[in-house]
């Protein structure tokens, strides 16, 4: 590669690569193309803009994607973003199966990273849900142990929004009951869902 911008992390990234490694190239030299820093965050090659998260490419077992942090403040009128998961808020992906599908896609991907620099410039911010319902189980385990409300309301906003979606997820009550009785030491230690 010509550009005199990879890191060598991102490198060392692509070498071990047992998966997907043509399609990360492909991807990488586009990302490149569109004057951006390359890092490597979460063991994936991330690429900024003014030290802001603007897109990382990410491999699955059915597909390599490209997601952007806010994807949600794009304009997708060619209808190619995809939500991550069901409790994404900002991110959203575009997925490759192969390097064909990426290759003739490049001017297309382009203008979305484009679009997502502009969206950093602007200083736009997604408007994330913060709100969310507290199961009824929880609040008696607040109501018990203040100490547990006060550790909990410590916690980051997504953690909080973790735990909640984990425990509320439980169809039954005494599931939900058993789920935060598990996660109460860690809640008062300042833990997270997965930490």
């Amino acid at each position: 590669m010509t550009n005199n911008r990879t890191n060598p992390k991102v490198d060392d990234f692509l070498s071990k690569a047992e998966k997907w490694k043509e399609e990360y190239e492909k991807l990488r030299s586009i990302v490149l193309d569109c004057e951006l820093t390359e890092e490597l965050k979460w063991n994936l090659p991330c690429y900024t803009f003014q030290k802001s998260n603007i897109v990382i490419i990410q491999g699955f077992k059915e597909y390599c994607a490209i997601m952007f942090f806010k994807g949600t403040l794009l304009n997708d009128s060619n209808g190619i973003l995809v939500r991550p998961g069901e409790n994404s808020q900002a991110q959203r992906q575009i997925r490759f199966t192969n390097v064909q599908e990426i290759a003739a896609m490049e001017t297309i991907l382009k203008a979305y990273i484009y679009d997502a620099i502009e969206v950093e410039k602007a200083g736009l911010e997604v408007k994330k849900k913060t709100e969310f319902k507290i199961p009824e189980e929880l609040e008696n385990k607040f109501d018990e142990s203040p100490a547990l409300k006060t550790a909990f309301e410590d916690l980051t906003p997504g953690r909080q929004r973790a735990y909640i979606i984990y425990f509320s997820k439980a169809k039954q009550s005494k599931t939900r009951e058993s789920r935060i009785e598990k996660y109460i030491h860690q809640i008062l230690n300042g833990k997270g869902l997965n930490d």
